[in-house]
């Protein structure tokens, strides 16, 4: 399979995908750093936060911390598989029927394996 796309529109979303990469790492250090200040406060023997009324627990921090960073780690994931499809030309085809996903939805979500009617059928 051999991409239909020119090697400046390539070179486009490779630099787009790099970009989206960068705020993910940057995402992913910020709340990193976010979780050892959570751990270390769940962790203090005097924290009594369940019963704090004032705010969220600490439970409640950790759960949403955690769930940052899975995204996070899923879009890094998701664009390092974009990345690799360009490398390998098989970037801009259906993962699923092998038609070519057209360059507006690729502008929109860079990492979309899937043509917009296999995305549909996926719901």
């Amino acid at each position: 399979m051999t991409s239909t796309m020119t090697p400046a529109q390539l070179d486009r979303f490779r630099a787009k995908l790099l970009q989206e990469r960068a705020d993910a790492e940057g995402r992913f250090a910020e709340f990193g750093d976010v979780m050892s200040e959570v751990r270390a406060a769940r962790s203090g023997a005097s924290a009594d936060d369940e019963h704090d009324p004032e705010g969220p627990t600490m439970t409640q921090e950790w759960s949403q911390r955690t769930a940052v960073l899975a995204d996070a780690r899923a879009e890094l994931a998701d664009i390092d598989h974009a990345l690799a499809r360009i490398d390998d030309g098989s970037y801009g085809f259906c993962s699923n029927c092998g038609k070519r996903i057209t360059v507006p939805r690729l502008e929109a979500r860079p990492t979309a394996e899937l043509c917009i009617d296999c995305a549909r059928n996926a719901r």
